[in-house]
């Protein structure tokens, strides 16, 4: 159990409770060897006593802990205490991902790239040290006060899977790969698709894909098609929308195929947005047929008999592998093209009888390899029926011939059908919605009708009942209701005047606010449904408001040196003022930024100039002494008599000696100044000389004489010091 104040490792000081989440609950803490402040998770106790959960975590945090990136929340060491175990990462100070999507509604296009790209080379490093994340989401992505974006939990998601962790601890289905969400293998691009749908969230600050249960969501990531982020922000630039898509890809070989090439995207996007630059991948067409010369033509005729019978001694295996036979015997053909000259081709005797020697072998094995699976499997069938122990061998031969049915009566079998729904006077969302959890698509159009409602599905081209191929779009014809209205142009008016406007039609209005650098705060630069559309009365028009050229976050600089304060400033697009105030501080070091105009988190234009201050350290206050040392006084020294010689030492607190003198004469002046210290201390010492003694002896009359003695004695008094 874990207690705010404990010690753990020895070196560990527990200060308090930060967070908590499904495997684990995350503490601020002291590092008292290094002397700096540090994030523990520690794991719940149902995950602790699974040993061997805790072993594959253990394995999995250490090689996370051999990362060190600036996108990446480092970690610092791993251990166990008493039945606690431990993760010690870097403390970030921030809010996550999730919390500033939710905060910001959605972000700009060039906001969610600018992460994206931080978010990418955080992975990258982890990929090029063959360590894949497995759960990345917004909640396991920090944006740290000073606007560093950093990537959390590496290397502890393998270790849950691992373990078949429910997904309620493992974190949100919403981000995961279908590959993942099959519980088939998953690698780097998975990874990737996990961001696609995290880049997806901060455009438009949605998930794609929602459901009432996890295994409905995990469904949906498996079949349906991620939609388009422009059908909800519809001026999402076109390459960043190609880039979503892209990492979003069903199959991973259509996906990015490492991080390199998706930040290579990104940074293009940021440049040329509305560029068409996103290539997708088509592994069907890269081991599709291709044509061949006619030299290649010619080599592959004359070795036709070696490759027959290399072909039949591989069609077992051919069936188990075509991907990589396809691969082998093109690679073959390639390499036959170098090797072999273009103009002749040697005969060799002693080939052609290896070659035959080769075929018949070749011809054996395929016939021994045919009568032991036609065995297994009409011997087996026959045998079989009747009990129920035995294993059933589903064939694609049918009852009345022997031979196996062709290609296409394959592809027909395989062919997943679905029954259309019923549409027809239900509204377009509700339609939509039926065709899709059928497996089919969809396409609106609309026409007037003065008898059905605006809205309402009047028809479709397919009709209810029939039977129909999964992925199939259906057109709909729904109602615009009795007049269409030509939408008016209100791009380049103000916010309230096209309110007005198209609410004095019959429309209703709904506001997004977004940046641009050409148009002015405030007015609007775009309209859904386009002007001189014709829509019904009660449509909803989407207009999109300028708030004016992009506003800078503005990063944190107290605390930071002089020089690296001025290059976060410069790096977040902010100018730093010409004059810098250099004045004491009694927070911050000497070099410390301890001033900034702007403080950190507000907002700004592009450019704006912030001043700041650089701390000089705690300002020295310096003091005076003006005293008049007084004799000692009875009360100090019983045995002192006017003039005596005494020896005086003022000490200021910091060890500065100020006097260090004798007099018989009072009072002594003491007069110093630009002294450090606010007081000190007088010590006075003088000498007495004790009476001598007699001592007579009875029996001789003999007298003995003792001198007296000088003894020392000191006091001390108490002085302060005044301002100067």
């Amino acid at each position: 159990m874990v207690k705010i104040g404990m010690m753990i490792g020895d070196r560990y000081e527990i200060l308090e409770k930060i967070g908590t989440g499904g495997m684990s609950d995350v503490y601020k803490a002291k590092c008292h060897k290094l002397n700096r402040f540090v994030a523990i998770k520690v794991l719940k106790q149902e995950f602790s006593e699974n040993a061997n959960f805790v072993s594959k975590f253990r394995t999995e945090a250490q090689a996370a802990a051999g990362l060190m990136h600036p996108n990446i929340v480092n970690v610092y060491d791993v251990g166990e205490e008493d039945g606690i175990y431990y993760i010690v990462m870097e403390l970030v100070e921030g809010i996550t991902l999730k919390k500033y999507i939710e905060k910001k509604a959605r972000l700009s296009f060039k906001e969610a790239v600018s992460i994206a790209i931080q978010v990418s080379m955080g992975i990258e490093a982890a990929h090029n040290n063959h360590i894949i994340h497995r759960d990345i989401k917004p909640q396991n992505i920090i944006i740290s006060k000073d606007g560093k974006v950093k990537v959390t939990d590496f290397g502890i998601a393998k270790a849950a899977t691992s373990n078949t962790i429910t997904s309620n601890v493992m974190g949100s289905v919403h981000y995961t790969s279908p590959e993942q969400a099959r519980g088939g293998y998953s690698d780097e691009k998975s990874d990737i698709y996990s961001l696609g749908i995290t880049i997806f969230e901060m455009l438009t600050g949605r998930v794609p894909f929602n459901g009432e249960t996890t295994v409905a969501i995990a469904i949906k990531h498996i079949q349906e098609e991620l939609p388009s982020p422009k059908e909800f922000v519809p001026e999402i630039p076109n390459s960043v929308e190609g880039i979503v898509l892209k990492c979003c890809q069903k199959s991973p070989d259509r996906r990015y195929q490492n991080m390199q090439e998706l930040i290579a995207d990104l940074k293009q996007s940021l440049m040329n947005p509305d560029e068409d630059f996103v290539v997708q991948n088509d592994p069907d067409m890269n081991g599709g047929t291709r044509k061949i010369s006619d030299n290649e033509r010619e080599q592959i005729k004359r070795r036709t008999v070696y490759q027959e019978n290399y072909d039949n001694s591989r069609e077992y295996e051919e069936r188990e592998e075509p991907i990589r036979l396809r691969a082998d015997t093109e690679a073959m053909y390639e390499n036959e093209g170098d090797a072999e000259d273009d103009d002749e081709y040697d005969y060799n005797p002693k080939m052609e009888r290896v070659t035959t020697y080769l075929a018949l072998v070749g011809g054996v094995v395929f016939c021994v390899v045919a009568i032991v699976l036609a065995v297994k499997v009409f011997g087996g069938r026959g045998e079989g029926e009747g009990t129920s122990d035995s294993p059933v061998i589903t064939s694609p031969v049918s009852t009345e011939s022997p031979e196996a049915p062709s290609s296409s009566e394959s592809s027909e079998e395989e062919v997943k059908k679905a029954v259309m729904p019923r549409v027809v006077g239900r509204t377009v969302e509700e339609a939509r919605n039926a065709l899709t959890d059928a497996g089919l698509k969809s396409e609106v159009d609309y026409e007037e009708s003065d008898d059905i409602q605006a809205g309402e599905v009047i028809s479709a081209d397919v009709e209810e009942g029939a039977e129909i191929e999964v992925g199939t779009t259906v057109k709909l014809t729904a109602s615009a209701g009795p007049q269409g209205i030509s939408v008016p142009s209100v791009g380049g008016m103000d916010y309230d005047g096209a309110n007005a406007l198209l609410t004095q039609l019959g429309f209703a209005v709904t506001r997004v606010d977004g940046y641009s650098d050409e148009v002015d705060s405030g007015i609007v630069m775009a309209q859904v449904p386009s002007a001189e559309t014709e829509a019904a009365k009660g449509t909803n028009i989407t207009v999109t408001v300028s708030l004016g050229k992009e506003k800078i976050w503005v990063p944190k600089l107290l605390g930071y040196s002089e020089q690296d304060g001025i290059a976060a400033a410069l790096e977040a697009g902010l100018q730093v003022g010409e004059e810098i105030a250099y004045v004491y501080s009694d927070e911050y070091q000497e070099g410390q930024i301890c001033y900034q105009s702007y403080s950190t988190g507000s907002y700004v234009d592009p450019g704006t100039v912030i001043d700041i201050k650089v701390s000089k350290g705690p300002e020295v206050q310096t003091y005076k002494c003006n005293a008049s040392i007084m004799a000692p006084t009875p009360e100090e020294a019983p045995d002192y008599a006017a003039g005596m010689e005494v020896a005086i030492r003022l000490t200021a607190d910091d060890g500065q000696v100020l006097l260090d003198t004798s007099t018989s004469s009072f009072p002594q002046a003491a007069n110093y100044y630009g002294l450090t210290s606010a007081g000190g201390t007088i010590t006075m010492t003088y000498y007495v000389t004790t009476e001598g003694t007699t001592i007579t002896d009875p029996e001789t009359g003999e007298t003995t004489t003792t001198p007296g003695e000088t003894q020392e004695r000191s006091f001390t008094r108490r002085i302060d010091f005044s301002l100067e």
